[in-house]
């Protein structure tokens, strides 16, 4: 039997925010004490530990900006009070941080993307809290007498949460002391994660993006919790951060989708290809290198499509980049000193959105990239959204009109995926859905020389008209046949009607 996934997603368009870093509210009124702190300049490059002041009311005022781009759905980092600038270090799980505006601020925030159509999904950090945190801090305070003592992974006494030439005797996220790591096993904690998970959703938000549930290890866990959500609500979307081969969180009992960095790393390889600069894709755990011709994609598309049940694949979150790579226009060398380099840069990125829109799953678009913004390794790739006049307006139009193509394409979001043609750099594939009945061509040429040829449609299928859509080049469709010729580094998509 098939695997139930949540039909609004198959159709959406994400759009992920660092609230920190996108939008500060214009309104004065809206801004409270806890605002009114000293923060670092908007313009200047990110940190570990500033603020700049982003905040949900700003959010709130650039929604009309994100649906006139086609965005359907919002993934926000963590928004819960924490001590830092990212929010994964976790203090309180019932409040909006209060530098954001606090749970009026995201109460309004929901309302009004509801109001325009737009889904919302929180990010959730499960695995670990923080040492803010008032159950770990209360351990800190009272040591082995403190009720809460069994929440946390203790290996000894006394805890040293700050002191590095002492051991931490306790265990937390990859040795960092400032996450220390919930006792899973523990009934208390798993229901009291439950019950957040829980409150949110009822609160009205429509999904949750789950921070590293791999390190989660308890058996049942994650089945319970889908359990309980899709029983207060059978759409809630459960996407997990998963890095590589997902089966063992795919299986149909316990996530809807991940963040599809195996395709992420197929795209950025094929598109951007040789011009990928290495010293950007050096740290994260996936690997967009060596570059990749037409018939290696294909290859690896076909066993990224091969590992989940179809209905998974079309639930998947496909991706970029996000606040843990590098942003793609600076992957793909915008911001070197080479001659031509923006111009390369934005083919790169045009045609790795090609890709992504086109692509099984939900698309989902890091804050900025969709102008063009740049960013290395983090903090670096948490720049501020830029200021209009800053924006590359080659890459916003491409995005405009593609995620427009997606929304009035119905086989680009749930239609089948059959590659049909593997020449050096040029890759063909079709989307194909029986109802409404329609049938998509995408072609990319990510060479450097332009491409004409003939291939045969003699699929099963006959056509009698071919329209292009999209992109650049010229098709021709003779006795169930085509003649394309693309432009070097471009992208055609074209409608076949029977």
């Amino acid at each position: 039997m098939s695997v139930y996934t949540p039909d609004w997603v198959k159709e959406a368009v994400f759009y992920q925010i660092f609230p920190d870093r996108f939008a500060r509210t214009t309104q004065s009124n809206l801004l409270t004490p806890a605002m009114g702190v000293p923060l670092e300049s908007w313009e200047s490059p990110p940190t570990n530990q500033g603020y700049k002041g982003g905040d949900l009311w700003g959010v709130i005022e650039k929604l009309d900006y994100l649906q006139d781009l086609g965005v359907t759905a919002l993934y926000l980092n963590p928004i819960f009070q924490s001590a830092c600038n990212h929010r994964y270090h976790t203090h309180d799980y019932y409040n909006v941080d209060p530098l954001l505006g606090g749970n009026l601020a995201f109460r309004a925030l929901l309302d009004a993307a509801h109001g325009k159509g737009i889904k919302v999904v929180l990010d959730g950090v499960f695995n670990h809290a923080s040492r803010g945190f008032f159950f770990f801090n209360d351990i800190l305070e009272n040591g082995p007498h403190s009720p809460w003592v069994d929440w946390f992974k203790v290996t000894g006494w006394p805890l040293s949460a700050y002191d590095g030439s002492f051991p931490a005797n306790y265990e937390s996220w990859v040795g960092n002391r400032s996450l220390p790591q919930f006792n899973h096993a523990n009934p208390l904690v798993r229901e009291y994660i439950m019950q957040v998970a829980e409150f949110w959703l009822c609160f009205g938000i429509d999904g949750w993006r789950l921070d590293v549930p791999n390190e989660v290890k308890v058996p049942g866990f994650w089945q319970e919790f889908r359990d309980r959500l899709k029983k207060i609500d059978p759409e809630t979307y459960i996407v997990g951060e998963i890095w590589e081969d997902a089966r063992p969180w795919l299986d149909g009992t316990q996530f809807d989708g991940v963040m599809n960095y195996l395709f992420t790393e197929a795209a950025i390889a094929f598109a951007v290809g040789e011009e990928v600069v290495p010293e950007h894709v050096a740290v994260p755990s996936y690997k967009p290198t060596p570059a990749m011709d037409a018939t290696t994609y294909s290859q690896r598309i076909d066993e990224v499509l091969g590992l989940y049940d179809w209905n998974i694949q079309l639930t998947q979150l496909n991706l970029l980049a996000s606040h843990d790579t590098a942003r793609l226009f600076t992957i793909a060398g915008g911001e070197t000193d080479q001659p031509g380099a923006i111009a390369a840069a934005t083919d790169s990125v045009v045609l790795s959105t090609l890709l992504l829109m086109t692509f099984p799953g939900s698309p989902c678009i890091y804050y900025g990239d969709e102008v063009g913004l740049g960013g290395a390794m983090d903090p670096d790739c948490r720049r501020v959204m830029p200021p209009e006049a800053e924006w590359k307006q080659d890459i916003l139009q491409a995005h405009k009109a593609l995620i427009q193509l997606r929304h009035g394409h119905p086989a680009l979001q749930k239609g089948r995926y059959k590659t049909v043609l593997t020449q050096g750099q040029v890759y063909g594939f079709l989307r194909q859905l029986d109802e409404p009945a329609q049938t998509i061509l995408v072609v990319v040429n990510t060479g450097k020389s332009a491409y004409t040829g003939r291939f045969s449609l003699d699929h099963g299928d006959t056509y009698t008209n071919a329209i292009a859509k999209y992109g650049a080049g010229s098709v021709e469709l003779n006795d169930n046949a085509l003649a394309l010729t693309l432009p070097p580094r471009s992208g055609l998509v074209v409608e076949l009607l029977p």
